[in-house]
């Protein structure tokens, strides 16, 4: 029996610490994209592929992305009083009616499969979408976990989006093996040495997974950086022909690099024309 995808992971914990000293006191998935925040424009993705459960894995200091998605009256009103209707409007339909934000404490950054592991008892025994506001995607139709969302409704299998990458940047990802007869995937490596990667298909920032995946996780070795790796978890359902990929259509920008997040903001100010 396959589950409906109605429930998404946003892992928002880390300490942004290529971005200090901006990320001192605010989360880095709030920098902005022009006039929104990184972690807006992943929620809505999530929210037009149907989902209705929004949960957040924050640490220290990450108070103001649950304040961000929640309701400011006074602000409302005193736009409201001074006319700006249109404003107070946007303000207080980050969320949409039906939708419910869940916020989960992970108390170490112990690796994305760590943070993935904090949010069990909320995701219980049903898939889920898992997306890293870092990767910013722009004209990708309908969105990524959209696209993911229907090929899991079809075979019941993990997804992940993928990109090629060519060259050294290869290393910065978790890089998919797959039989070259039959295309099935059959691994998936982090980071490793581009010399030796397995292909140049990497995967990038949204996924779709399955319940399994936590008991898995919760009995794997430590892996590279000393982290609980979620890309070793994948690899070991890759090996039990249990994960697919789907090749990302539209542009995407490492926001957690500065070169990427400033590369983004140029790229939507020139199809917005802001100049």
């Amino acid at each position: 029996m396959k589950w409906k995808v109605r429930k998404a992971v946003f892992p928002v914990a880390g300490l942004g610490t290529r971005f200090l000293p901006a990320t001192k006191a605010m989360p880095k998935e709030l920098l902005p994209i022009i006039d929104k925040p990184l972690i807006q424009y992943a929620v809505e993705e999530a929210i037009a592929a149907g989902i209705d459960t929004l949960i957040f894995v924050t640490g220290r200091n990450k108070r103001a992305i649950e304040d961000h998605f929640d309701s400011n009256n006074e602000l409302e009103m005193a736009l409201r009083l001074k006319g700006k209707n249109e404003m107070a409007d946007m303000v207080k339909n980050i969320l949409p009616e039906g939708v419910e934000c869940i916020f989960v404490r992970q108390p170490e950054q112990l690796g994305l499969g760590h943070a993935v592991l904090c949010a069990e008892r909320v995701v219980g025994n049903e898939p889920f979408a898992l997306l890293l506001a870092d990767d910013f995607f722009v004209n990708s139709g309908k969105g990524i976990i959209c696209d993911l969302i229907r090929a899991y409704e079809k075979t019941g299998k993990i997804q992940l989006s993928v990109k090629k990458v060519d060259g050294p940047d290869i290393s910065k990802y978790g890089v998919i093996m797959s039989n070259k007869k039959t295309g099935i995937v059959t691994g998936l490596i982090e980071k490793p040495n581009f010399k030796k990667a397995p292909s140049n298909l990497a995967s990038i920032g949204r996924y779709v997974l399955t319940p399994d995946i936590f008991h898995i996780l919760k009995n794997q070795p430590i892996g590279i950086a000393d982290e609980i790796q979620l890309a070793d978890s994948i690899n070991t359902q890759a090996h039990n022909n249990m994960v697919e990929t789907i090749l990302i259509n539209g542009k995407h920008f490492d926001c957690g690099s500065i070169h990427g997040y400033i590369e983004a903001i140029k790229y939507v100010a020139s199809i917005n024309k802001f100049y």
